[in-house]
């Protein structure tokens, strides 16, 4: 028996977010989507009797707040919040600059729990909701040149893990999405921005590794609009996925970092144990 739910999906301009608004609505579910610029969401997804496009910049508490009020004005509730919203902050630590890093924990870990500390008194309300926060591959895995990027992913993994344990009791589900390689527009001149630094020892790997990320855009193997698809089948379940892990090449890294952490783990087993208290 379909249920009609209302969704409030940040960074819907744009990639990703535009083909969840446009999955949602599909399905018959009510949509509030925001960005920065509401002339580009409406745009990227048209218009629609159950859409309600909102001014939102995540990075601003008061935003946030003004946004779901918006939001639950227009149709009383917020059942699925999908924090979307993200930037990537690219290039080496040393050669990434101290307000770089702040601009990328900034906007990927402290816009959605501006968001979220916006939505939870709505949903503690009603005692349902779910919270899905679109992490990323490189938020379990380390890579190279994502230093900023792994950082505030891991951040937000780590802060919805916990959040989960707060809001259980309210009737609340969590779900962080691990999206592996998709076509968003992540990787596009919007979103990306490069190392603003330049370090001689750093210099050829950069400019290779520049290279291939830009080369890579719009190639990627992931369709965000399975994705998408994918995503209204989890919000759909009583019981949803506290992670979810999007595409096979995810799959396959995560794979691998289990069974480097058993290994890691089982290699100083015996030293490890030895630390307890007679």
């Amino acid at each position: 028996m379909f249920e009609q739910k209302v969704w409030f999906i940040t960074g819907a301009g744009r990639g990703m977010g535009v083909d969840m608004a446009k999955a949602a609505l599909a399905a018959g579910h009510k949509v509030i989507a925001t960005g920065r610029n509401t002339d580009k969401v409406t745009n990227a997804i048209g218009k629609a009797e159950n859409l309600l496009v909102v001014k939102l910049d995540i990075t601003n508490l008061e935003e946030s707040q003004a946004a779901v009020k918006a939001g639950v004005d227009r149709f009383g509730t917020i059942d699925v919040l999908v924090n979307n919203a993200a930037s990537f902050y690219a290039g080496f630590f040393e050669e990434l600059t101290p307000e770089q890093i702040q601009k990328q924990l900034d906007t990927n870990l402290i816009g959605p729990m501006n968001v979220t500390r916006a939505v939870l008194p709505v949903m503690r309300k009603a005692r349902s909701g779910h919270i899905i926060s679109i992490s990323s591959l490189a938020g379990i895995v380390g890579q190279d040149f994502c230093v900023a990027y792994s950082a505030s992913k891991f951040g937000l993994e780590g802060w919805m893990e916990s959040l989960h344990l707060d809001v259980a009791p309210f009737g609340i589900h969590t779900t962080i999405v691990e999206p592996g390689f998709f076509r968003t527009a992540l990787l596009e001149p919007e979103s990306t921005h490069w190392a603003e630094l330049s370090i001689g020892d750093y210099a050829k790997r950069t400019a290779e590794t520049r290279s291939a990320w830009e080369s890579m855009n719009g190639k990627q193997a992931g369709d965000p609009s399975k994705l998408a698809q994918a995503l209204l089948t989890i919000a759909s379940e009583k019981q949803p996925p506290q992670r979810w892990i999007a595409g096979a090449d995810a799959v396959a890294a995560i794979e691998q970092k289990v069974n480097d952490l058993q290994k890691q783990m089982d290699a100083y087993r015996d030293l490890s144990m030895s630390l307890s208290f007679e």
